[in-house]
């Protein structure tokens, strides 16, 4: 990957939604060359997806909440069985494994406090090896990128 690659994924990370004639021209490309080079990094995997990203305020999931869980019983297959749960709901938009005093940390987007109580019963507190979770709702967001920058 050279200067012009990081230059094209730092581009398209603000506005995926520019021509490719843009594009070539703003990295100082034939525009052949820059689709070629687009194809590539889409091929290669650095390009996982295209998407578009929306306002929460826009949508009905204006509710954005932070989880911790910490699981009963550990290893990698507790910890897939509570993953692959969690990933199946449509309010879980983030769900990591991770490392430190917490097993799970997700971020849901919800609609209403309802839909949060009812996802609380189907994946903290029917057996599903949850030993304890901490919910915090987010009241402002002060930065949400998605970008990495390289």
């Amino acid at each position: 990957m050279d200067r012009i690659d990081r230059k094209i994924l730092n581009l398209l990370q603000q506005d995926a939604s520019r021509t490719n004639v843009a594009l070539a021209d703003e990295v100082g490309l034939s525009p052949s060359s820059c689709l070629r080079r687009v194809r590539r990094l889409h091929r290669t995997g650095i390009i996982d997806r295209i998407v578009a990203i929306l306002k929460p305020g826009k949508t009905d999931r204006r509710l954005k909440a932070l989880v911790t869980v910490e699981l009963e019983l550990h290893g990698e297959h507790h910890m897939r069985r509570f993953l692959d749960r969690a990933v199946r709901e449509e309010a879980v938009v983030h769900a990591y494994a991770v490392t430190g005093e917490v097993d799970v940390f997700l971020i849901l987007r919800l609609r209403d406090m309802e839909e949060f109580d009812t996802l609380c019963d189907k994946l903290f507190r029917d057996q599903n090896n949850v030993a304890r979770f901490n919910t915090m709702m987010v009241i402002r967001t002060a930065k949400e990128d998605t970008a990495i920058q390289v």
